[in-house]
């Protein structure tokens, strides 16, 4: 007797809608979403979708309409619950545009629960466009089966994000010029790290990151890294150690 094909098929897309999901649900999918299904995908009415939307959950929904330039969606049931995300910020310094977008994606992928952009005296750029950030996050989460998103804080300055840092929060500051090593220093709490720009720190900067009650130097070892490498390697020690990786 030949098995029952798995449903939905493992070949089903997966889409991010900004519209709150619920079953029963009626969804229409258009501009580049509908491109992307109907004229990549190529589905026909009944195809199945996942769709999530960053705060319920994922859902199973079927086309139900189709014409040129758009299509319907129903949602049929709950495939699961929005994941729970460990309490870890990522607070980066603006780097070039390329490498600043490509830590935002794999933030997402690594489970960052609020990405901080931080502008510093050395940055060589001091403009984010936080509508390119979160489509660089959906993309990496409708590819990798993540059900929730971080969330992207406002440009500040590195003087007014050390000054309303909040008390409970440990900084672990990725500093080149030494510090202790990174997996000795994690302790348990809300965390986040804190990366500089591609040229570093200035002094002054240094030494008020340093003077912070809530900020601790931190070394990645021996090599220095360019500021993206150095972000995603942070990520992944704490994650090991007390994220959600632990386990």
């Amino acid at each position: 007797m030949p098995a029952t094909p798995a449903w939905p098929p493992k070949s089903t897309p997966r889409l991010f809608v900004e519209q709150p999901l619920e079953l029963g649900a009626s969804l229409n999918i258009s501009g580049n979403s509908a491109h992307y299904l109907l004229g990549v995908m190529r589905l026909k009415e009944g195809a199945p979708v996942k769709l999530f939307d960053d705060i319920s959950g994922e859902y199973l929904a079927t086309v139900s309409r189709i014409s040129k330039r758009d299509l319907d969606l129903t949602v049929e049931s709950k495939l699961r619950a929005r994941e729970t995300t460990p309490d870890l910020w990522i607070a980066q310094a603006l780097i070039k545009k390329d490498r600043f977008d490509w830590i935002a994606e794999k933030a997402c992928e690594l489970g960052v629960a609020r990405f901080v952009p931080v502008l510093t005296a050395r940055c060589v750029v001091d403009k984010v466009k936080d509508d390119r950030l979160r489509a660089h996050m959906i993309e990496a989460a409708e590819q990798c089966e993540r059900t929730a998103l971080p969330q992207i804080a406002p440009l500040t300055k590195l003087e007014a994000l050390l000054k309303d840092w909040p008390a409970e929060r440990t900084l672990y500051f990725c500093d080149e010029r030494g510090g202790e090593p990174f997996l000795e220093a994690i302790k348990d709490g809300p965390a986040a790290i804190l990366i500089g720009p591609e040229g570093g720190f200035t002094d002054s900067e240094n030494a008020c990151i340093r003077a912070h009650p809530n900020a601790r130097p931190v070394s990645l070892g021996p090599r220095i890294l360019r500021a993206d490498t150095a972000a995603i390697s942070a990520i992944s020690i704490w994650m090991a150690k007390n994220g959600d990786w632990s386990a």
